[in-house]
Order: structure tokens, then C-alpha cells, then sequence
């Protein structure tokens, strides 16, 4: 059917609120999806990042941004909704990229704590 742009989610938690561990968090995060779904981030339309309220010390996009091919790309950092008992430390991503790849084959990404946010996603843990 040709190239088509498609969503690709992503979630991860830090272990502490400083740079050092949002840095390596977000990294690993854009690292896993890419290579999950053999994306080239020049094919990325935007990317959204939201992070729960504790987190504070950077935005994720900053580091996003920091990547290869990734300074082009339009990025916007929001936060998320607060909901009592919700997973803390959390940043979520939500990527639309140009892909050959029908939806049902992206592979969507939740890695530390955020693997308890989609346990039916089993074959996107690492």
C-alpha cells in the first residue's frame, strides 16, 4: 500500500528526577523504538513527549532533540494528566513517522516501570 505515516507509543519510567536519569531514560526509549521499527528519524513527522508531574529537571524533547538526525524534527513536551495511584516518574512519547509498515506491525515500546502501563504489548518488552 505504500508509505504512510503512522503512530508509534512509547513510555518509560526514571529512576530519579535529575538529568542524568532522564537523559539515559529517553535515549534508551528513542533507541528501542528506532531499532523496534527500523526507523530512520529523518522519516519522523513530530514526536510528543508528556511527563508526569514530578518530573521537572528537563524536557524529554531537549534530549530527544539531541540525537542524530533528530534536530529537524518537530518536538513538543506537555504534562500528563495527573490521576491518583498513576505510575510516577513516567515520560510517555507518541512518534508519527512515515513507514511501509501497516499499523498492526509497530511495535509500540514500554520499557521499565511503564511495562505495567500495556502487559498485552508482551512482544515490545525488552
Amino acid at each position: 500500500m505504500g508509505w504512510r505515516v503512522r503512530g508509534v507509543r512509547g513510555a518509560t519510567t526514571v529512576e530519579a528526577n535529575t538529568y542524568a536519569a532522564l537523559e539515559r531514560a529517553v535515549l534508551e526509549l528513542m533507541e528501542e523504538i528506532e531499532a523496534q521499527n527500523d526507523i530512520d528519524p529523518r522519516e519522523i513527522v513530530s514526536a510528543t513527549f508528556s511527563a508526569t508531574t514530578d518530573i521537572d529537571v528537563v524536557f524529554p524533547a531537549k534530549i530527544a532533540r539531541s540525537r542524530s538526525h533528530w534536530e529537524h524534527v518537530p518536538l513538543l513536551d506537555v504534562q500528563q494528566m495527573y490521576v491518583e495511584g498513576s505510575l510516577e516518574r513516567c515520560i510517555r512519547v507518541l512518534i508519527h513517522v512515515n513507514t511501509p509498515l501497516e499499523q498492526h506491525q509497530i511495535k509500540h515500546v514500554y520499557l521499565n516501570g511503564a511495562r505495567d502501563l500495556r502487559p498485552d504489548l508482551v512482544y515490545a518488552q525488552i
